[in-house]
Protein backbone atom coordinates (compact mmCIF):
# COMPACT_ATOMS: atom_id res chain seq x y z
CA UNK A 1 0.00 0.00 0.00
CA UNK A 2 3.10 2.17 0.87
CA UNK A 3 4.60 1.30 -2.74
CA UNK A 4 0.89 2.48 -4.28
CA UNK A 5 0.66 5.73 -2.10
CA UNK A 6 4.23 6.77 -3.34
CA UNK A 7 3.28 6.15 -6.69
CA UNK A 8 -0.09 8.30 -6.47
CA UNK A 9 1.96 11.05 -5.32
CA UNK A 10 4.74 11.46 -7.57
CA UNK A 11 2.09 10.54 -10.49
CA UNK A 12 2.85 13.86 -12.92
CA UNK A 13 -1.43 13.85 -13.78
CA UNK A 14 -2.31 14.14 -10.48
CA UNK A 15 0.69 16.85 -8.82
CA UNK A 16 -0.77 19.04 -12.22
CA UNK A 17 -4.75 18.65 -10.60
CA UNK A 18 -3.37 19.39 -7.13
CA UNK A 19 -1.54 22.68 -8.48
CA UNK A 20 -4.90 23.69 -10.35
CA UNK A 21 -7.03 23.16 -7.01
CA UNK A 22 -3.73 25.00 -4.98
CA UNK A 23 -4.13 27.52 -7.65
CA UNK A 24 -8.15 28.19 -7.69
CA UNK A 25 -8.18 28.52 -3.68
CA UNK A 26 -5.74 31.10 -4.34
CA UNK A 27 -7.90 32.98 -6.90
CA UNK A 28 -11.36 32.14 -5.07
CA UNK A 29 -9.08 33.48 -2.03
CA UNK A 30 -12.46 32.11 1.13
CA UNK A 31 -11.85 34.55 3.74
CA UNK A 32 -13.85 35.73 6.74
CA UNK A 33 -15.31 39.18 5.81
CA UNK A 34 -17.05 41.58 8.20
CA UNK A 35 -18.26 44.68 7.27
CA UNK A 36 -20.34 46.65 4.78
CA UNK A 37 -19.42 46.89 1.50
CA UNK A 38 -19.12 49.81 -0.63
CA UNK A 39 -21.15 49.34 -4.00
CA UNK A 40 -21.24 52.79 -5.60
CA UNK A 41 -21.42 56.20 -4.28
CA UNK A 42 -23.60 59.07 -5.08
CA UNK A 43 -22.15 62.03 -7.09
CA UNK A 44 -22.57 65.15 -5.33
CA UNK A 45 -23.67 63.29 -2.11
CA UNK A 46 -22.62 63.59 1.20
CA UNK A 47 -20.40 60.62 0.98
CA UNK A 48 -19.20 62.01 -2.69
CA UNK A 49 -18.39 65.36 -0.91
CA UNK A 50 -16.25 63.69 1.99
CA UNK A 51 -13.91 61.80 -0.73
CA UNK A 52 -14.99 58.15 -0.48
CA UNK A 53 -14.24 57.20 -3.53
CA UNK A 54 -16.33 54.97 -6.60
CA UNK A 55 -15.45 51.82 -6.33
CA UNK A 56 -13.78 50.63 -9.42
CA UNK A 57 -15.61 48.18 -11.42
CA UNK A 58 -12.42 45.60 -12.28
CA UNK A 59 -11.04 45.38 -8.16
CA UNK A 60 -11.38 42.34 -6.68
CA UNK A 61 -14.85 41.37 -4.82
CA UNK A 62 -12.66 40.87 -1.18
CA UNK A 63 -10.61 43.93 -2.08
CA UNK A 64 -13.54 46.26 -2.67
CA UNK A 65 -13.77 48.99 0.28
CA UNK A 66 -15.86 47.80 3.20
CA UNK A 67 -17.86 50.33 6.43
CA UNK A 68 -16.58 49.02 9.56
CA UNK A 69 -17.34 51.60 11.76
CA UNK A 70 -19.60 54.48 12.05
CA UNK A 71 -18.70 56.94 15.16
CA UNK A 72 -16.60 54.52 16.47
CA UNK A 73 -19.77 52.04 16.29
CA UNK A 74 -18.65 48.41 14.52
CA UNK A 75 -20.66 47.76 11.45
CA UNK A 76 -20.83 44.53 11.02
CA UNK A 77 -23.09 43.61 8.16
CA UNK A 78 -25.85 45.67 5.70
CA UNK A 79 -28.33 45.45 8.43
CA UNK A 80 -25.96 47.77 10.90
CA UNK A 81 -25.68 50.09 8.50
CA UNK A 82 -28.73 51.04 7.19
CA UNK A 83 -30.20 50.47 11.12
CA UNK A 84 -27.21 53.13 12.31
CA UNK A 85 -27.80 55.34 9.87
CA UNK A 86 -31.73 55.35 9.90
CA UNK A 87 -31.05 57.19 13.23
CA UNK A 88 -28.95 59.84 11.87
CA UNK A 89 -30.15 63.46 10.86
CA UNK A 90 -29.70 66.10 8.63
CA UNK A 91 -26.60 68.65 9.41
CA UNK A 92 -24.63 65.85 11.24
CA UNK A 93 -20.89 65.55 11.59
CA UNK A 94 -20.03 61.91 11.53
CA UNK A 95 -17.13 59.67 11.25
CA UNK A 96 -16.74 56.45 8.61
CA UNK A 97 -14.02 54.40 8.90
CA UNK A 98 -13.43 51.85 5.73
CA UNK A 99 -10.80 49.44 5.50
CA UNK A 100 -9.16 51.75 2.86
CA UNK A 101 -9.07 55.27 5.42
CA UNK A 102 -11.31 57.00 7.61
CA UNK A 103 -13.84 59.72 6.50
CA UNK A 104 -15.78 62.72 7.66
CA UNK A 105 -18.82 63.77 6.57
CA UNK A 106 -21.29 66.22 7.20
CA UNK A 107 -25.05 65.32 6.27
CA UNK A 108 -27.13 66.89 3.92
CA UNK A 109 -30.30 64.22 4.24
CA UNK A 110 -30.51 61.01 6.41
CA UNK A 111 -29.32 59.33 3.46
CA UNK A 112 -25.46 59.81 2.76
CA UNK A 113 -25.31 58.65 -0.81
CA UNK A 114 -23.83 55.37 -0.52
CA UNK A 115 -25.13 51.82 -1.53
CA UNK A 116 -23.65 49.15 0.56
CA UNK A 117 -24.28 45.04 0.40
CA UNK A 118 -22.80 42.20 2.47
CA UNK A 119 -18.87 41.97 1.89
CA UNK A 120 -17.90 39.31 0.04
CA UNK A 121 -16.04 36.04 1.59
CA UNK A 122 -14.62 35.22 -1.67
CA UNK A 123 -13.46 36.67 -5.28
CA UNK A 124 -16.40 34.57 -6.78
CA UNK A 125 -18.76 36.98 -8.97
CA UNK A 126 -22.41 36.68 -8.47
CA UNK A 127 -24.32 37.28 -11.37
CA UNK A 128 -27.65 39.38 -11.84
CA UNK A 129 -29.48 35.93 -11.32
CA UNK A 130 -27.64 35.39 -7.69
CA UNK A 131 -27.41 39.03 -6.23
CA UNK A 132 -30.35 40.95 -7.86
CA UNK A 133 -30.59 44.05 -9.90
CA UNK A 134 -32.09 44.55 -13.39
CA UNK A 135 -30.92 43.89 -16.73
CA UNK A 136 -31.72 45.34 -19.87
CA UNK A 137 -32.29 44.37 -23.31
CA UNK A 138 -31.32 47.20 -25.53
CA UNK A 139 -31.53 47.15 -29.90
CA UNK A 140 -30.02 49.74 -31.80
CA UNK A 141 -32.35 51.71 -34.43
CA UNK A 142 -29.63 51.02 -36.89
CA UNK A 143 -27.04 48.67 -37.76
CA UNK A 144 -23.72 50.26 -35.96
CA UNK A 145 -19.79 49.41 -36.67
CA UNK A 146 -17.49 47.66 -33.82
CA UNK A 147 -15.99 51.13 -33.53
CA UNK A 148 -19.78 52.76 -33.41
CA UNK A 149 -20.36 50.19 -30.63
CA UNK A 150 -17.58 50.61 -28.46
CA UNK A 151 -18.24 54.23 -28.75
CA UNK A 152 -21.80 54.10 -27.48
CA UNK A 153 -21.02 51.82 -24.61
CA UNK A 154 -18.69 54.16 -23.58
CA UNK A 155 -21.20 56.95 -23.11
CA UNK A 156 -23.31 54.66 -21.42
CA UNK A 157 -20.84 54.03 -18.82
CA UNK A 158 -19.84 57.35 -18.19
CA UNK A 159 -24.00 58.47 -18.30
CA UNK A 160 -24.59 55.61 -15.94
CA UNK A 161 -21.59 56.54 -13.83
CA UNK A 162 -22.79 59.94 -12.88
CA UNK A 163 -26.20 58.65 -11.43
CA UNK A 164 -23.50 56.16 -8.88
CA UNK A 165 -24.33 53.58 -10.53
CA UNK A 166 -21.07 51.60 -10.67
CA UNK A 167 -21.39 47.92 -10.48
CA UNK A 168 -22.39 47.73 -14.34
CA UNK A 169 -21.67 45.00 -17.05
CA UNK A 170 -22.26 46.53 -20.36
CA UNK A 171 -21.52 44.67 -23.35
CA UNK A 172 -22.75 44.14 -26.84
CA UNK A 173 -24.00 40.44 -28.11
CA UNK A 174 -25.77 39.33 -31.69
CA UNK A 175 -28.05 36.94 -32.46
CA UNK A 176 -28.02 33.85 -35.37
CA UNK A 177 -29.32 36.46 -37.88
CA UNK A 178 -27.47 39.45 -37.05
CA UNK A 179 -29.39 41.79 -35.16
CA UNK A 180 -27.29 43.80 -32.37
CA UNK A 181 -27.92 44.35 -29.54
CA UNK A 182 -26.62 45.67 -26.08
CA UNK A 183 -27.37 44.29 -22.82
CA UNK A 184 -26.70 46.13 -19.59
CA UNK A 185 -26.58 44.52 -16.07
CA UNK A 186 -26.65 46.82 -12.98
CA UNK A 187 -27.30 45.12 -9.49
CA UNK A 188 -28.73 47.07 -6.62
CA UNK A 189 -30.56 48.88 -9.00
CA UNK A 190 -34.53 49.11 -9.70
CA UNK A 191 -36.01 48.41 -12.92
CA UNK A 192 -37.95 51.79 -12.82
CA UNK A 193 -35.17 53.96 -12.63
CA UNK A 194 -33.07 52.08 -15.03
CA UNK A 195 -35.65 52.51 -17.63
CA UNK A 196 -35.79 55.84 -16.78
CA UNK A 197 -31.99 56.63 -17.40
CA UNK A 198 -31.59 54.41 -20.57
CA UNK A 199 -34.97 55.41 -22.61
CA UNK A 200 -34.20 59.17 -23.01
CA UNK A 201 -31.56 60.29 -24.92
CA UNK A 202 -28.51 61.29 -23.57
CA UNK A 203 -28.55 65.43 -23.24
CA UNK A 204 -25.07 67.43 -22.95
CA UNK A 205 -24.94 71.08 -22.61
CA UNK A 206 -21.74 73.62 -22.26
CA UNK A 207 -23.06 76.95 -20.22
CA UNK A 208 -21.47 79.75 -19.77
CA UNK A 209 -23.19 81.39 -16.85
CA UNK A 210 -26.89 80.38 -16.93
CA UNK A 211 -26.48 80.97 -21.13
CA UNK A 212 -26.09 77.39 -23.29
CA UNK A 213 -23.22 78.01 -26.09
CA UNK A 214 -23.36 74.31 -27.13
CA UNK A 215 -25.14 71.06 -26.85
CA UNK A 216 -23.49 67.37 -27.87
CA UNK A 217 -24.76 66.06 -30.75
CA UNK A 218 -25.11 68.49 -33.90
CA UNK A 219 -23.19 70.93 -31.84
CA UNK A 220 -20.05 68.84 -31.58
CA UNK A 221 -18.49 68.24 -34.50
CA UNK A 222 -15.29 66.63 -34.06
CA UNK A 223 -13.08 65.41 -30.82
CA UNK A 224 -9.78 64.60 -31.05
CA UNK A 225 -8.52 61.61 -29.52
CA UNK A 226 -5.39 60.62 -31.38
CA UNK A 227 -2.05 60.81 -29.90
CA UNK A 228 -1.16 63.97 -32.65
CA UNK A 229 -4.67 65.57 -30.88
CA UNK A 230 -4.79 64.48 -27.57
CA UNK A 231 -1.85 65.03 -25.09
CA UNK A 232 -0.55 64.95 -21.58
CA UNK A 233 2.39 67.35 -20.61
CA UNK A 234 3.66 69.74 -17.95
CA UNK A 235 4.46 67.35 -15.22
CA UNK A 236 6.04 68.75 -12.11
CA UNK A 237 6.09 68.49 -8.50
CA UNK A 238 3.79 70.59 -6.45
CA UNK A 239 4.47 70.01 -2.93
CA UNK A 240 3.97 66.32 -1.89
CA UNK A 241 2.17 65.17 -5.01
CA UNK A 242 2.37 65.57 -8.80
CA UNK A 243 0.73 67.67 -11.20
CA UNK A 244 -0.04 67.23 -15.08
CA UNK A 245 -2.28 68.79 -17.30
CA UNK A 246 -3.91 67.26 -20.63
CA UNK A 247 -5.15 69.14 -23.65
CA UNK A 248 -7.25 67.94 -26.71
CA UNK A 249 -8.95 69.95 -29.36
CA UNK A 250 -12.68 69.47 -30.07
CA UNK A 251 -14.54 71.00 -33.26
CA UNK A 252 -18.10 73.02 -33.21
CA UNK A 253 -20.63 73.98 -35.20
CA UNK A 254 -20.55 77.70 -37.05
CA UNK A 255 -23.81 78.47 -34.69
CA UNK A 256 -22.32 76.90 -31.74
CA UNK A 257 -18.89 79.03 -31.99
CA UNK A 258 -21.16 82.14 -32.78
CA UNK A 259 -23.27 81.68 -29.34
CA UNK A 260 -20.30 81.05 -27.62
CA UNK A 261 -18.52 84.53 -28.92
CA UNK A 262 -21.95 85.99 -27.65
CA UNK A 263 -21.41 84.61 -24.34
CA UNK A 264 -18.06 86.15 -23.77
CA UNK A 265 -17.87 89.52 -25.13
CA UNK A 266 -18.53 91.18 -22.25
CA UNK A 267 -16.81 88.99 -20.02
CA UNK A 268 -14.18 90.38 -17.90
CA UNK A 269 -10.53 89.40 -18.39
CA UNK A 270 -8.87 87.52 -14.59
CA UNK A 271 -5.36 88.22 -13.92
CA UNK A 272 -3.83 85.56 -12.18
CA UNK A 273 -1.57 86.62 -9.24
CA UNK A 274 0.82 83.58 -9.88
CA UNK A 275 1.56 83.77 -13.09
CA UNK A 276 1.09 87.16 -13.39
CA UNK A 277 -0.63 87.28 -16.51
CA UNK A 278 -4.44 88.10 -17.61
CA UNK A 279 -4.83 84.42 -18.95
CA UNK A 280 -8.49 83.70 -17.93
CA UNK A 281 -12.12 84.92 -18.72
CA UNK A 282 -13.98 85.77 -15.55
CA UNK A 283 -16.59 83.00 -16.34
CA UNK A 284 -16.12 79.21 -16.60
CA UNK A 285 -17.20 76.88 -19.10
CA UNK A 286 -19.80 74.53 -17.31
CA UNK A 287 -20.30 71.03 -18.86
CA UNK A 288 -23.50 69.23 -17.45
CA UNK A 289 -24.74 65.71 -18.59
CA UNK A 290 -28.55 65.24 -18.03
CA UNK A 291 -28.71 68.78 -16.15
CA UNK A 292 -26.06 67.33 -13.97
CA UNK A 293 -23.11 69.36 -13.34
CA UNK A 294 -20.29 66.96 -14.26
CA UNK A 295 -16.92 69.12 -15.04
CA UNK A 296 -16.20 72.76 -15.40
CA UNK A 297 -13.39 74.33 -17.47
CA UNK A 298 -11.66 78.11 -17.40
CA UNK A 299 -12.01 80.14 -20.77
CA UNK A 300 -8.81 81.67 -22.24
CA UNK A 301 -9.14 85.19 -22.69
CA UNK A 302 -7.85 84.82 -26.46
CA UNK A 303 -11.50 83.62 -26.83
CA UNK A 304 -13.19 86.53 -25.83
CA UNK A 305 -15.91 87.58 -28.20
CA UNK A 306 -14.17 85.25 -30.96
CA UNK A 307 -16.63 82.95 -32.87
CA UNK A 308 -13.67 79.78 -33.31
CA UNK A 309 -14.95 76.35 -34.31
CA UNK A 310 -11.98 74.59 -33.05
CA UNK A 311 -11.28 75.37 -29.77
CA UNK A 312 -8.40 73.53 -26.70
CA UNK A 313 -9.82 71.88 -23.84
CA UNK A 314 -7.43 71.46 -20.75
CA UNK A 315 -7.73 69.94 -17.36
CA UNK A 316 -5.34 68.44 -14.82
CA UNK A 317 -4.02 65.76 -12.66
CA UNK A 318 -2.56 64.98 -9.68
CA UNK A 319 -0.79 62.05 -7.98
CA UNK A 320 1.12 60.97 -5.38
CA UNK A 321 3.89 60.27 -7.97
CA UNK A 322 4.76 61.48 -11.90
CA UNK A 323 3.56 57.90 -13.00
CA UNK A 324 0.65 58.18 -10.79
CA UNK A 325 -0.39 61.83 -12.06
CA UNK A 326 0.12 61.08 -15.56
CA UNK A 327 -2.36 58.02 -15.20
CA UNK A 328 -5.15 60.02 -13.03
CA UNK A 329 -4.56 62.91 -15.80
CA UNK A 330 -5.18 60.36 -19.01
CA UNK A 331 -7.69 58.87 -17.08
CA UNK A 332 -9.78 62.82 -16.46
CA UNK A 333 -8.78 63.22 -20.23
CA UNK A 334 -10.65 60.14 -21.25
CA UNK A 335 -13.43 60.53 -19.27
CA UNK A 336 -14.02 64.45 -20.25
CA UNK A 337 -13.60 63.20 -24.15
CA UNK A 338 -16.42 60.22 -23.74
CA UNK A 339 -18.69 63.17 -22.10
CA UNK A 340 -18.13 65.71 -25.05
CA UNK A 341 -19.28 62.47 -27.66
CA UNK A 342 -21.98 61.55 -25.33
CA UNK A 343 -25.24 62.53 -27.23
CA UNK A 344 -23.02 63.26 -30.42
CA UNK A 345 -24.06 59.31 -31.81
CA UNK A 346 -27.43 59.74 -33.99
CA UNK A 347 -28.32 56.55 -32.61
CA UNK A 348 -31.94 55.71 -30.84
CA UNK A 349 -31.89 52.75 -28.73
CA UNK A 350 -35.29 51.03 -27.79
CA UNK A 351 -35.95 48.60 -25.18
CA UNK A 352 -36.71 44.96 -26.14
CA UNK A 353 -36.80 43.23 -22.80
CA UNK A 354 -35.94 44.09 -18.58
CA UNK A 355 -35.69 41.40 -16.42
CA UNK A 356 -35.68 42.52 -12.35
CA UNK A 357 -34.50 40.15 -9.94
CA UNK A 358 -35.23 40.52 -6.33
CA UNK A 359 -31.98 39.78 -4.22
CA UNK A 360 -33.78 37.47 -1.85
CA UNK A 361 -34.51 35.62 -4.85
CA UNK A 362 -31.05 35.14 -6.13
CA UNK A 363 -29.73 34.53 -2.39
CA UNK A 364 -32.34 31.24 -2.37
CA UNK A 365 -31.39 29.94 -5.34
CA UNK A 366 -27.39 29.70 -4.67
CA UNK A 367 -28.78 28.03 -1.56
CA UNK A 368 -30.66 25.76 -3.37
CA UNK A 369 -28.26 25.34 -5.94
CA UNK A 370 -25.93 24.70 -3.63
CA UNK A 371 -27.41 22.09 -1.45
CA UNK A 372 -28.86 20.30 -4.64
CA UNK A 373 -25.54 19.86 -6.12
CA UNK A 374 -24.33 18.36 -2.99
CA UNK A 375 -27.10 16.05 -2.67
CA UNK A 376 -26.64 15.05 -6.41
CA UNK A 377 -22.96 14.31 -6.06
CA UNK A 378 -23.70 12.40 -2.67
CA UNK A 379 -26.48 10.28 -4.67
CA UNK A 380 -24.20 9.39 -7.50
CA UNK A 381 -21.22 8.45 -5.11
CA UNK A 382 -23.62 6.39 -3.44
CA UNK A 383 -24.89 4.49 -6.60
CA UNK A 384 -21.15 4.16 -7.57
CA UNK A 385 -20.45 2.31 -4.67
CA UNK A 386 -23.54 -0.03 -4.81
CA UNK A 387 -22.81 -0.65 -8.50
CA UNK A 388 -18.74 -1.40 -8.25
CA UNK A 389 -18.78 -2.42 -4.75
CA UNK A 390 -15.73 -0.47 -4.00
CA UNK A 391 -15.46 2.38 -2.09
CA UNK A 392 -12.11 2.74 -3.93
CA UNK A 393 -14.20 3.76 -6.69
CA UNK A 394 -16.76 5.57 -5.65
CA UNK A 395 -14.65 7.98 -3.65
CA UNK A 396 -12.51 9.16 -5.66
CA UNK A 397 -15.30 9.86 -8.52
CA UNK A 398 -16.71 12.11 -5.41
CA UNK A 399 -13.36 14.16 -5.37
CA UNK A 400 -12.96 14.46 -9.01
CA UNK A 401 -16.15 16.21 -9.25
CA UNK A 402 -15.91 18.55 -6.51
CA UNK A 403 -12.52 19.32 -8.03
CA UNK A 404 -13.75 19.84 -11.95
CA UNK A 405 -16.25 22.61 -9.20
CA UNK A 406 -13.56 24.35 -7.46
CA UNK A 407 -11.30 24.62 -10.38
CA UNK A 408 -14.15 25.99 -12.73
CA UNK A 409 -14.88 28.55 -9.76
CA UNK A 410 -11.30 29.58 -9.40
CA UNK A 411 -10.82 30.03 -13.12
CA UNK A 412 -13.90 32.00 -13.15
CA UNK A 413 -12.68 34.15 -10.17
CA UNK A 414 -9.14 34.43 -11.84
CA UNK A 415 -10.37 36.12 -14.93
CA UNK A 416 -13.58 37.96 -13.34
CA UNK A 417 -16.18 36.37 -15.03
CA UNK A 418 -19.73 35.97 -13.36
CA UNK A 419 -21.25 33.15 -11.87
CA UNK A 420 -25.14 33.21 -12.77
CA UNK A 421 -27.93 31.02 -13.47
CA UNK A 422 -26.80 29.91 -16.97
CA UNK A 423 -23.28 29.52 -15.29
CA UNK A 424 -24.53 27.11 -13.19
CA UNK A 425 -26.66 24.86 -15.69
CA UNK A 426 -23.19 24.42 -17.35
CA UNK A 427 -21.05 23.33 -14.40
CA UNK A 428 -24.02 20.85 -13.84
CA UNK A 429 -23.55 19.82 -17.39
CA UNK A 430 -19.77 19.47 -17.15
CA UNK A 431 -19.96 17.49 -13.83
CA UNK A 432 -22.44 15.37 -15.43
CA UNK A 433 -20.01 14.83 -18.57
CA UNK A 434 -17.78 14.37 -15.90
CA UNK A 435 -19.05 11.43 -14.52
CA UNK A 436 -20.50 9.50 -17.28
CA UNK A 437 -16.30 9.77 -18.69
CA UNK A 438 -15.07 8.20 -14.96
CA UNK A 439 -17.77 5.33 -15.50
CA UNK A 440 -16.10 4.41 -19.13
CA UNK A 441 -12.97 4.97 -17.76
CA UNK A 442 -13.51 2.45 -14.59
CA UNK A 443 -15.69 0.22 -16.98
CA UNK A 444 -13.33 -0.35 -19.57
CA UNK A 445 -10.08 -0.58 -16.51
CA UNK A 446 -12.28 -3.39 -14.77
CA UNK A 447 -13.37 -5.08 -17.98
CA UNK A 448 -9.00 -6.05 -17.81
CA UNK A 449 -9.77 -8.25 -14.86
CA UNK A 450 -12.76 -10.34 -16.17
CA UNK A 451 -10.56 -11.34 -19.09
CA UNK A 452 -6.86 -11.20 -17.09
CA UNK A 453 -5.68 -9.08 -19.71
CA UNK A 454 -3.72 -6.42 -17.99
CA UNK A 455 -2.39 -4.31 -20.99
CA UNK A 456 -3.33 -0.70 -19.00
CA UNK A 457 -2.25 1.85 -21.71
CA UNK A 458 -4.63 0.18 -24.18
CA UNK A 459 -7.69 -0.48 -22.17
CA UNK A 460 -6.83 3.83 -21.02
CA UNK A 461 -6.25 4.95 -24.33
CA UNK A 462 -9.52 2.84 -25.39
CA UNK A 463 -11.52 4.40 -22.82
CA UNK A 464 -9.90 8.56 -23.40
CA UNK A 465 -10.76 7.95 -27.21
CA UNK A 466 -14.54 7.61 -26.51
CA UNK A 467 -13.91 10.25 -23.92
CA UNK A 468 -12.50 12.73 -26.39
CA UNK A 469 -15.38 11.83 -28.95
CA UNK A 470 -17.85 12.73 -26.58
CA UNK A 471 -16.17 16.01 -25.64
CA UNK A 472 -15.49 17.17 -28.93
CA UNK A 473 -19.58 16.87 -29.82
CA UNK A 474 -20.38 18.71 -26.62
CA UNK A 475 -17.93 21.31 -27.95
CA UNK A 476 -19.61 21.64 -31.44
CA UNK A 477 -22.76 21.81 -29.79
CA UNK A 478 -22.10 24.43 -27.54
CA UNK A 479 -20.16 26.92 -29.71
CA UNK A 480 -23.65 28.23 -31.43
CA UNK A 481 -25.02 29.26 -28.35
CA UNK A 482 -22.88 31.50 -27.32
CA UNK A 483 -24.25 33.60 -30.12
CA UNK A 484 -28.09 32.21 -29.36
CA UNK A 485 -30.61 34.44 -27.57
CA UNK A 486 -28.77 37.62 -27.91
CA UNK A 487 -25.93 35.95 -26.02
CA UNK A 488 -27.95 35.43 -22.63
CA UNK A 489 -26.95 31.85 -23.10
CA UNK A 490 -23.39 32.84 -23.55
CA UNK A 491 -22.46 31.96 -20.03
CA UNK A 492 -24.17 28.53 -20.19
CA UNK A 493 -22.19 27.47 -23.46
CA UNK A 494 -19.06 28.64 -22.02
CA UNK A 495 -19.20 27.21 -18.92
CA UNK A 496 -20.30 24.02 -20.37
CA UNK A 497 -17.28 24.18 -22.56
CA UNK A 498 -14.37 25.13 -20.38
CA UNK A 499 -15.77 22.63 -17.35
CA UNK A 500 -15.38 19.70 -19.88
CA UNK A 501 -12.55 20.92 -21.05
CA UNK A 502 -10.72 21.19 -17.57
CA UNK A 503 -12.35 17.23 -17.14
CA UNK A 504 -10.79 16.17 -19.95
CA UNK A 505 -6.98 17.45 -19.85
CA UNK A 506 -6.78 17.75 -15.95
CA UNK A 507 -9.31 16.01 -13.93
CA UNK A 508 -10.18 12.45 -16.12
CA UNK A 509 -6.33 12.19 -16.82
CA UNK A 510 -5.53 12.08 -12.97
CA UNK A 511 -8.66 9.63 -12.38
CA UNK A 512 -7.35 7.05 -14.46
CA UNK A 513 -3.85 7.22 -13.12
CA UNK A 514 -5.64 6.42 -9.69
CA UNK A 515 -7.41 3.69 -11.25
CA UNK A 516 -4.50 2.35 -12.98
CA UNK A 517 -1.86 2.21 -10.19
CA UNK A 518 -4.87 1.41 -6.86
CA UNK A 519 -6.48 -1.44 -9.17
CA UNK A 520 -3.89 -2.63 -11.46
Amino acid sequence: MNYKIKKLITNWRIIILALFIVISIVAIHPTLSEGAAIRSVITNSSASIAGIPQPKPNVQPVDREKIISINNRPINNIGDYYGYISTIGPNRTIQIKTTKGSYKLTTAEADLGLRVFEAPSTNIRKGLDLQGGTRVLLQPEVKLSQYDISILIDNMKERLNVYGLSDIVIRDANDLVGNQYIIVEIAGATEEEIKDLLARQGKFEAKIGNRTVFRGGNDIVYVGRSAQEARIEGCSPNGNEWSCRFSFSITMSQEAAQRQADATKDLAVVYDSISGRSDYLSEKLELYLDDKKVDELNIGADLKGQAVTQISISGPGIGANQQVARDNTAQNMKRLQTILITGSLPVKLSIVKTDAISPVLGEGFVKNAVIMSLLAMLSVAVVLAIRYRKMLIAFPILVTMLSEVLILLGIAALFKQNIDSAAIAGLLVAIGTGVDDQIVITDETLKGETANVYNWKEKVKRAFLIIMLAYLTVVVAMIPLIFAGAGLLKGFAITTIIGVTIGVFITRPAYSSFVEIMLK
